[in-house]
């Protein structure tokens, strides 16, 4: 009775019905997933603490994109027992909400970095990034000592991120005017950086590179390192997760 009230061979030996009914059956499903998401606000909780990135760190992110990091480092640790107990707490979406592009990444060639921040000290970073090997003997990782060597030369911070807060990035018109002196400031250890902490919240402001006389690529990147996976207190997001 079935093959008689549908007969499938019908359909598999005419190519044009079997388009049509293909096409409909794919266009019911975008419906269904995609339609829903006109009628919400933001597919992303917010989570205490998180904040967009100040000017040196943004420069650092510029630079660990030039470079390529994201091609053997991901940022985004999967909630899997061996996932967790070796980079820390799985993400969350909100962690990311600010990154154009984002950095979850698929290959590891090396670890995950989304929660490097404060995990090894600045001198750490800057002699794995100048000499990887003579931190972990086993490493891979190309050397990248001309960061040291090169002078930061970010361009108008402003015009970064006048662009960014047109995506959606919540800088204020003060965060924009003040973006390059922002910049120099939280490499700068003599430096007055208390409106810098206020408008970004455990930003961390020193000399990173180890050369407070000058500002380099390496001051940028490492003070981008320093920064991933510190801003949210991810076991009292939690909650909001479970019930999400």
């Amino acid at each position: 009775m079935a093959t008689k009230f549908f007969d499938h061979k019908k359909i598999e030996r005419n190519v044009t019905l079997l388009a049509a009914l293909s096409l409909a059956v794919v266009a019911i499903g975008g419906i269904v997933e995609i339609a829903p998401l006109f009628w919400i606000d933001n597919t992303i909780e917010k989570v205490e603490g998180m904040r967009p990135y100040t000017p040196l760190e943004q420069a650092g992110r510029n630079i660990y994109i030039r470079e390529g990091c994201y091609n053997c480092h991901s940022q985004m640790i999967r909630p899997f027992r061996d996932e967790t107990e070796r980079y820390g707490h799985y993400s969350l979406a909100a962690e990311s909400m600010y990154d154009h592009p984002f950095q979850w990444g698929s290959k590891r060639t090396g670890p995950d970095l989304a929660r490097v921040g404060g995990r090894y000290s600045d001198e750490w970073h800057v002699q794995h990034l100048i000499d990887p090997r003579a931190v972990v003997p086993e490493s891979i990782m190309p050397p990248y000592a001309f960061l040291a060597e090169r002078d930061l030369k970010a361009g108008d911070m402003a015009k970064d991120l006048t662009a960014l807060s047109r995506v959606g990035v919540p800088y204020t018109k003060e965060d924009i005017a003040k973006a390059n002196d922002d910049l120099k400031a939280q490499a700068d250890p003599d430096a007055d950086t208390a409106d810098l902490l206020k408008r970004y919240p455990k930003a961390q402001a020193r000399d990173f590179d180890g050369d407070p006389s000058r500002l380099t690529e390496m001051d940028a990147l490492v003070a981008y390192l320093q920064m991933l996976g510190t801003l949210v207190d991810v076991e009292s997001a939690r909650p909001q997760e479970v019930r999400r």
